[in-house]
């Protein structure tokens, strides 16, 4: 009944948040200078057909009213409709959404044992070399910038050793393990960016786990150093790792521009940013949308798992 609670609790703050960031991502999108019928019929189009088109598609009407009637629509399910394609958004951000939801996943299968793994290691060799290595590891790796890291992946993964393909669109028909082949080299950029902040988080909380009291009470007990790992250290140390891990989880599903124009992927970064530069208004608030809503339901995923594995933030909640 408390995480039932804490998660109603949640869902209304996050309603509350996506409501906020309609009212944002809306007010954006009439702040872009520029015609949307200019943009839609291009610069040498009539000045009547432009009117034209502007009243056709709502966009000469008062801005309260058009909000009026794209939250009215989100509402229902309807995304509206985009002004590039002519068509219904909703497909178009269904696929991006899809095919950013596979890159993240391959990047969240590769990250997590890889940082986890470093971490604890680190914290057993705390204050070694070992340890000093892979922190200036983790930190050297989440400060390159993700084109500069992609581009040089692509040349020694994709050109030079051809073991991997560079482009992430693979063909027509392609099963799931030709899929995963495309989208392991554009998953290593994002790896190296959170390998050092997830292994940073698992590494101070094995530290603290190490030094607790009943780390030593196990020991005392007699208890072999792997179960007194496994079984003591390892199960409270990874409670705030698994938080960041979801947080992440929703940059990887909206933060991925760069990613995927680099490695020419059809991804919800790359439909939104395309929407942006075509002044196609639905299509970009619906894509905008859609993120915020990926960013808070993991968020939220990982405090409910939090809570339900502590139970000392379970009576928090409560």
């Amino acid at each position: 009944m408390r995480i039932a609670r804490f998660v109603l609790v949640r869902l209304a703050l996050l309603l509350v948040t996506l409501w906020i960031l309609s009212v944002l991502v809306f007010a954006g999108g009439q702040l872009l200078p520029g015609d949307i019928g200019r943009a839609i019929l291009g610069p040498f189009a009539d000045a009547r057909a432009v009117a034209a088109l502007n009243h056709q598609i709502g966009a000469d009407q008062p801005v309260l009213a058009q909000y009026a009637g794209w939250i009215g629509g989100v509402v229902q399910g309807d995304l509206g409709r985009s002004f590039a394609y002519r068509a219904p958004v909703a497909p178009f951000i269904g696929t991006a959404l899809a095919n950013s939801l596979k890159l993240a996943a391959v990047a969240i299968l590769l990250v997590v044992p890889i940082s986890i793994a470093g971490g604890v290691v680190a914290a057993l060799y705390a204050g070694r070399p070992l340890d000093r290595i892979i922190s200036l590891l983790g930190l050297s790796t989440s400060v390159i910038p993700e084109f500069v890291s992609s581009l040089l992946l692509i040349l020694v993964f994709g050109l030079w050793l051809r073991w991997l393909p560079i482009s992430a669109t693979w063909p027509p028909g392609a099963g799931i393990g030709v899929q995963i082949q495309h989208l392991i080299l554009p998953a290593l950029p994002l790896v190296l960016v959170l390998f050092g902040y997830i292994a940073r988080m698992a590494r101070a909380g094995t530290v603290e786990a190490l030094a607790a009291d009943y780390t030593r009470t196990a020991v005392l007990k007699g208890l072999p150093p792997a179960v007194v790992l496994w079984r003591h250290v390892l199960r409270n140390a990874l409670l705030p790792t698994v938080t960041v891990i979801f947080t992440q989880t929703g940059y990887l599903i909206g933060g991925l521009v760069v990613v995927e124009t680099l490695f020419r992927y059809q991804g919800i970064g790359g439909l939104i940013y395309a929407a942006a530069k075509a002044k196609d208004f639905p299509m970009l608030e619906a894509g905008i949308l859609v993120v915020g809503a990926a960013y808070a339901l993991t968020g939220l995923v990982g405090d409910v798992v939090a809570t339900a594995l502590n139970p000392r933030l379970r009576g928090a909640t409560a």
